[in-house]
């Protein structure tokens, strides 16, 4: 369960509010609440709670943060931040088919390993009149760009258009399968391994994208 820091940390920490910068104040907010979710769960993420931690006030976390949904955002932007360097480290100057095998198992590795930050990225949703911030939306394409270069190198048939958009298609069959193993679900569909089944799911992908 997630504690709060004790009354002489939390005395030392507002004693010490002067000397944090506001891009301080802004990296501690995150980190604090990365672990709730980690620990707690993304229901349990709260903004008293953060403030609390790091021993500040609640308004001196708005004034680095919007709001709350902005906070969530940043949250869920250094998740795919930790995601993209982990794939990252999977690319290599090696046969394309691979790394794309190696990324995916990296990935569903990273989402069992992190699974309430990673169904947070998922679960959470922008209000109806919200739109996705630029920022975020190049941190989701840089993820979908690692595979996508990885695609563009297996077959000259296809442009980079289709490349994309066939990369896409295989990481939502990936990120589902995903989905049914972190949920419990994946037995009722009767797989048993999860890894041999995202293994499997890439390579008849891939065998049909360089066929067509």
């Amino acid at each position: 369960m997630y504690t709060v820091l004790n009354h002489s940390k939390a005395y030392y920490t507002m004693a010490r509010r002067s000397e944090h910068s506001q891009e301080e104040i802004k990296q501690m907010v995150l980190n604090v609440a990365e672990t709730i979710v980690d620990e707690e769960g993304f229901s349990e993420l709260k903004v008293r709670k953060i403030a609390m931690e790091i021993g500040y006030t609640v308004g001196s976390i708005y004034m680095v943060f919007e709001n709350m949904a902005d906070l969530i955002m940043h949250v869920k932007g250094q998740t795919l931040d930790d995601i993209a360097l982990q794939l990252q480290q999977q690319v290599n100057d090696g046969n394309a088919e691979q790394i794309i095998q190696d990324i995916a198992t990296t990935y569903l590795s990273y989402a069992n390993e992190n699974i309430n930050r990673w169904r947070m990225i998922f679960e959470h949703q922008l209000a109806e009149n919200e739109l996705v911030p630029d920022w975020y939306q190049r941190k989701v394409d840089t993820v979908f760009a690692l595979v996508e270069i990885q695609f563009q190198q297996l077959s000259s048939k296809h442009d980079e258009q289709q490349s994309k958009q066939a990369a896409r298609a295989l990481w939502g069959g990936v990120h589902g399968v995903c989905i049914l193993s972190l949920t419990g679900k994946l037995d009722l569909v009767g797989v048993g391994n999860i890894e041999e089944t995202v293994v499997l799911l890439v390579e008849n992908f891939i065998k049909g994208w360089k066929a067509d």
